[in-house]
């Protein structure tokens, strides 16, 4: 093999480097180093002998691969995939051999000067199989078929050459992904990718990266329904691409929802009459505090260095760093939804294409800091161009890295936000990292621009107790740094700069919140129990073992719900029988004498799970999910009523059947849970309830209490379902309502139903700890209420005050209400003493 690898130059044109691209996925080197041509003919040629080993479908891009392993990337000018392959005219195959200077591709330059984003056409090595550049003749006019870049193998090289060598494969596969190829699934294919010698390469849309880099795979931009081409060649190049592409092609567990659309673009809220700022309610409560921002001062870097060995030594030392940070971070957080996120972190931090654009500037004098920022900022540009809102979300996780790798660099590794104590943290958009990052008890509430009540940092608002308001618009940046306060998340409103009189109310009603909480807190370890001594239950829906401790502490009466899917969501295979009898005694135990109420595995929709691919669905909030999932999957369903069944003393719990819509649903469960029980040899009767999420059991509750022994009602399924509204769509945030008269009809039908019978019907979602709902809710018939732990104190302490008759009266004319908003406005007049 030849030590010396020349390209020739494959158009007429000005010669330039890659730098000058005007975009940062080539600027920054981020599919690999190379060189660009302003082109003045039509014809792109061969630059060396090799075999065309993919050429778009829109016939603007082609990659060679040459003997030695070397595989180069040809785009003619910038976002021409948009033309659709007009004015393209390709001259070769995939899978065609050709000797250097064949013609490869015709195009019509006038066309594309006309349509393109720019003409400027890169040439990038993708995969350098171990050699680098020694010449580049930059910055003059070159001609097709003359010298124009010379790579030379270095010590790497026979390694690299031996990996590429032998059969290589490439295969087509349709992206199932609902939210595209995003950050986590990126990671789990980089990860599977590095488990082979081969190299594999993904491309779409003209561009490549590399299947270990998860940032570049990102870059991409594929989203569901794109069909990506996979490239593979090396020893093991079959068993690699077949491994990869089973990863895309089973969803990983995200095959559930309809294709990312565009974010919608923000309309400006009208400001309220009296000048405060109105969004949606994340997280209940009432706060008094300062503006404050996220700012940290910028970290400044010397552009040059002190010398390569130095600056990669101090690059590798602080990756390293901050990678056990994340991983000890990850090892202590119980919590499933975080430590994906640091997951994911950890895989942007180790992606081998950062690395190697950093590598490379360290290599060209810059210091680590430079280089690092630079590598890192080349991929936030890419981000930032897709449409897709997922992957401009993840633009803030590569500025956290960034961050936290400077601040390494700098000395200083400190992650402590830098807010005041007792500040209203105002946010354009907050990701939930950066809400963890937050010590404990030092906000006194939060708000943002954007975002949605279903959010991740919504729900981590609600368990911290910060009281949250999301959505509020564009009108949020007004607000000066510093300025006082008032932020009512009951009410979702923002006032800034209150008045002596507005700012004395809200006080008078922070202290009697305060004693109310005290007192409730004092008491909440006595049994609910209406004003005529009538008992109402209040217990937890719980997701951990740690919960169920919290949840005891905080005077739960036991657990209406626990969400057994959330105990096995961040894992790769599906729990055996012994894991899940395990984690379920813990719980039980936990909980001591108090009743346990175990939902089976409600997976689907909104909570896929990795280790249970499913197809593309079209409309998934109607499709396989639930019982209706484990229906079919008869040994899921098996496995888990054995563990359950395990459960010791057996009198203390009970099962739950969720997304039930037809009475053949629960008869078949019962089947399975009798043949389980004779399997065992379990003595006695097992409680068999119905969660009552769709409209359909709720109007059938009736022959449901027929066979079922209680009823539970999950209002957040029920409610959009009800409404025909995705609880998940931030436009519509604010009108899923759980208290709109048509959801309260189907709760007291339901309620209806389970009186017939004699049955126990609860309330499990949402709304049992919405203090505006819960007067209705034991109104309409329900006799006990499940909900977060941090809000059963105040709750056990409202139901105290409240008689069964006063409630009745309240749902009677909350029913006759014509809006969810009319209802609240009934339930704050009766809470305030006006009924």
């Amino acid at each position: 093999m030849t030590s010396d690898l020349v390209l020739l130059s494959p158009l007429d044109g000005w010669a330039c480097s890659l730098a000058e691209v005007p975009d940062a996925v080539f600027a920054e080197a981020m599919l690999g180093d190379g060189a660009a041509i302003d082109p003045t003919s039509g014809v792109l040629r061969a630059p060396c002998d090799a075999v065309v080993f993919n050429l778009h479908a829109a016939r603007h891009a082609l990659s060679l691969r040459t003997a030695e392993g070397v595989e180069i990337l040809l785009h003619v000018g910038l976002e021409t995939v948009a033309l659709g392959g007009e004015g393209f005219e390709a001259q070769v195959a995939a899978g065609q051999s050709v000797r250097a200077g064949d013609p490869l591709l015709r195009f019509d330059l006038d066309r594309l000067a006309r349509r393109a984003a720019s003409l400027i056409s890169p040439m990038v090595i993708t995969e350098a199989a171990g050699f680098t550049f020694t010449e580049r003749r930059l910055d003059q006019v070159v001609s097709a078929g003359q010298p124009w870049l010379r790579l030379s193998a270095g010590t790497k090289a026979a390694a690299s050459v031996a990996r590429s060598a032998g059969p290589s494969s490439t295969r087509a596969v349709v992206v199932p992904l609902a939210h595209g190829l995003h950050a986590r699934p990126a990671a789990r294919i980089a990860q599977c990718a590095t488990a082979y010698g081969a190299d594999v390469t993904v491309a779409w849309a003209g561009r490549e990266a590399s299947a270990r880099s998860p940032v570049g795979l990102m870059a991409l931009g594929l989203q569901q329904g794109d069909t990506a081409m996979l490239s593979a060649a090396g020893p093991d190049a079959g068993a690699a691409l077949s491994a990869i592409a089973a990863l895309i092609e089973s969803g990983m567990g995200e095959a559930h929802a309809p294709a990312p659309v565009p974010a919608p673009r923000q309309q400006a809220k009208t400001p309220r009459s009296d000048g405060r700022l109105q969004g949606v309610m994340a997280a209940p409560g009432l706060a008094i505090g300062i503006a404050a921002r996220l700012s940290q001062p910028e970290l400044a870097v010397a552009e040059q260095g002190q010398g390569v060995a130095h600056e990669r030594a101090a690059l590798t030392t602080a990756l390293a760093e901050v990678a056990a940070q994340i991983a000890q971070a990850a090892a202590r957080d119980p919590d499933p939804t975080r430590r994906a996120i640091l997951n994911a972190h950890a895989a942007f931090l180790g992606d081998p294409t950062l690395s190697q654009a950093a590598e490379r500037l360290i290599g060209e004098g810059k210091s680590a800091g430079y280089a690092w920022r630079s590598a890192v900022g080349g991929f936030i540009d890419a981000l930032k161009s897709l449409a897709d809102r997922r992957m401009a979300e993840r633009v803030d996780d590569l500025l956290d890295l960034e961050r936290r790798v400077l601040s390494v660099l700098a000395g200083d590794a400190s992650l402590d936000a830098e807010l005041p104590a007792g500040a209203i943290l105002l946010a354009d958009e907050l990701l939930p990292s950066q809400l963890m990052a937050i010590p404990a008890g030092r906000l006194a509430g939060l708000c943002t621009g954007g975002g949605g009540p279903t959010s991740h940092v919504a729900i981590l608002a609600a368990a911290m107790g910060i009281p949250a308001v999301v959505a509020v618009g564009p009108g949020l940046g007004a607000i000066p740094e510093g300025a006082t306060l008032i932020l009512d998340a009951d009410a979702a409103t923002l006032e800034a700069s209150p008045g002596a009189a507005a700012l004395g109310a809200a006080q008078g009603r922070l202290a009697a919140r305060a004693a109310r909480r005290e007192a409730a807190r004092n008491a909440a370890r006595d049994p609910a129990k209406l004003a005529d001594g009538t008992p109402l239950p209040v217990l937890a829906n719980l997701g951990s073992l740690a919960e169920a401790q919290a949840a005891v502490a905080g005077g739960a009466e036991g657990c209406g719900l626990l969400r057994t899917e959330f105990l096995f969501l961040d894992r790769e295979t599906a729990p055996d029988e012994d894991e899940q009898a395990e984690r379920y005694q813990a719980i039980a135990d936990a909980l001591g004498d108090r009743p346990l109420v175990v939902r089976l595995l409600d997976i689907g929709g909104d909570k896929p799970v990795a280790y249970l691919p499913s197809p593309d669905e079209e409309n998934p909030a109607l499709g396989v999910r639930g019982v209706r999932l484990l229906l079919r999957r008869p040994q899921l369903l098996r496995t888990q009523l054995r563990a359950i069944l395990r459960v010791t003393p057996r009198d203390r719990f009970s099962i739950m059947v969720p997304m039930i819509s037809r009475l053949s649903e629960l008869r078949a469960v019962r089947a399975a849970l009798d043949e389980a029980r004779r399997d065992l040899a379990t003595e006695g009767r097992v409680d068999l309830g119905v969660m009552i999420e769709t409209p359909a059991a709720a109007m059938i509750a009736d022959q449901l209490s027929r066979e079922a022994d209680f009823l539970s009602i999950g209002t957040n399924d029920l409610t959009q379902y009800a409404l025909a509204m995705d609880r998940g769509q931030p436009d519509l945030a604010a009108e899923v309502d759980g208290l709109d008269p048509a959801v309260l009809r189907l709760i007291r039908q339901a309620c209806q139903g389970g009186a017939s019978q004699g049955l126990v019907t609860s309330v499990c979602g949402g709304l049992a700890g919405d203090p505006a709902a819960i007067p209705i809710l034991i109104g309409l018939g329900v006799s006990k209420l499940s909900m977060a732990s941090v809000a059963i104190p105040e709750a056990k302490a409202m139901i105290r005050t409240l008689s069964a008759e006063a409630c009745r009266r309240l749902a009677e004319a909350a029913l006759a209400e014509t809006s969810a908003e009319a209802v609240r406005a009934l339930s704050d007049v009766f809470l305030n003493g006006g009924a």
